[in-house]
């Protein structure tokens, strides 16, 4: 059989590589060295025309089955890796058959899981890989895939821009399903917690694990997030309309779980709408950095976080979620944070910065609808807010001034 690259190889280059060579045995000069987890096949990386492809030598079963769940995966816009083709027909230079590869473009600016628990890390950060993770499973198990092989050499971390990612790496005992079971999900678990405790001791037993991490508390942990994520994320939330107040609850539950939104949809059937989060894991100033960048607000992490759950939720109530997040940014700010922000009392204007004061409103009209059972309105929420709750707070301004004379209406 010739060889036969099949897929859709971005690199004319792939072809020239020295497919009549096992992978092991290939030069130095076509690989680059970068870290990678446990295979139970031989991996390599490959550099061509700037671009690195992780080249893995698999049977031709395999490694077609493999390439078509990589290119489901990315279809349903799961994290994972992006695969580029499957070379079969190789044979060596004497005629003898060897077995057929998997290319995949390596992910830029990654590094495996074990590669990461190898070194010296920060608690928190160590709390991002710990969320990551969970955010990749439940993700996957959203989309019906069953993964089967879960551990720290099969997925990849990535940090951009303030945010935290997994990705799957290695797909080979993996199946893609419409639903996925009961069985499987928990089954699938069990796997990644044998599978990562396994690892965790391997690294400890190498000296390569800080002593601050314990393997065995590590790999509960995980799961323990994934079921508290896995549970809100698909418990019933059906509606006649999107409420502010549902979909304020629902963005408070995640983040009291230590996640954020990275997407909200709102999936409409015979006359009801289920309202669908996306969560994600981000890095310390992440917040104020996409708040500043969007409208200007220059303010605390806690507030941006604050502001943008808002924003997040307006893109939702005005069903702007495929349009720019900069012109969805400006309709918020020109129609929900001015407005609201404007129609303070200019006598009580001194009394708290602008974001302060908006982000206190939001919590207002938050306990107020809960109280309700209903969502009561923002313009309901700032008159009782500024009768309630302004009036009686110290001015922020003469405070900061050094003005020491209590506020004569304060209780």
């Amino acid at each position: 059989m010739p060889l036969q690259i099949t897929g859709a190889p971005s690199d004319p280059d792939l072809i020239r590589l020295p497919w009549d060579l096992p992978l092991e045995d290939w030069p130095d000069h076509y690989l680059v060295t970068l870290p990678r987890g446990i295979s139970r096949h031989v991996v390599r990386f490959a550099r061509l025309s700037g671009r690195v492809y992780a080249i893995k030598e698999i049977s031709e079963r395999y490694a077609k089955r493999e390439y078509q769940l990589l290119w489901d995966l990315s279809r349903l816009d799961t994290p994972s890796v992006e695969p580029v083709a499957v070379v079969t027909g190789r044979a060596s230079a004497e005629g003898e058959p060897l077995d057929s590869a998997l290319v995949t473009r390596h992910l830029q600016f990654s590094l495996p899981y074990r590669a990461m628990l190898s070194g010296t890390l920060r608690p928190d950060t160590l709390i991002r890989l710990l969320d990551a993770l969970a955010v990749l499973l439940v993700r996957l198990h959203l989309t019906g895939f069953y993964w089967g092989d879960c551990s720290l050499s099969n997925t990849l971390f990535r940090r951009d821009a303030g945010a935290f990612a997994a990705y799957l790496v290695d797909a080979e005992t993996g199946e893609l399903h419409p639903v996925i079971s009961e069985g499987q999900r928990s089954h699938d678990i069990e796997v990644a917690h044998v599978n990562i405790y396994g690892e965790m001791l391997d690294l400890e037993a190498g000296g390569l694990l800080h002593p601050s991490i314990d393997p065995l508390a590590f790999a509960e942990q995980l799961c323990e997030r994934y079921h508290r994520l896995w549970n809100e994320l698909t418990q019933e939330e059906i509606v006649e309309d999107v409420e502010w107040h549902r979909v304020d609850q629902r963005i408070r539950r995640l983040n009291s779980l230590g996640f954020d939104v990275a997407e909200m949809m709102v999936r409409r059937k015979a006359g009801t709408a289920r309202l669908i989060v996306r969560p994600k894991v981000v890095d310390a100033g992440h917040h104020q950095r996409r708040l500043l960048r969007l409208t200007g607000l220059d303010v605390e992490e806690n507030q941006a976080r604050r502001l943008l759950n808002d924003l997040d939720a307006f893109r939702v109530a005005k069903g702007l979620r495929h349009e720019d997040e900069a012109i969805v940014a400006h309709r918020w700010l020109a129609e929900t944070f001015q407005p609201t922000v404007n129609a303070i009392p200019a006598e009580l204007r001194g009394k708290l910065e602008p974001a302060q004061l908006f982000h206190e409103v939001l919590d207002h009209r938050w306990y107020m609808s809960e109280r309700e059972g209903r969502d009561v309105g923002l313009e309901a929420a700032l008159k009782s807010y500024i009768a309630t709750v302004l009036v009686y707070k110290p001015d922020e301004k003469a405070v900061i001034g050094g003005d020491p004379t209590p506020d004569p209406v304060s209780p």
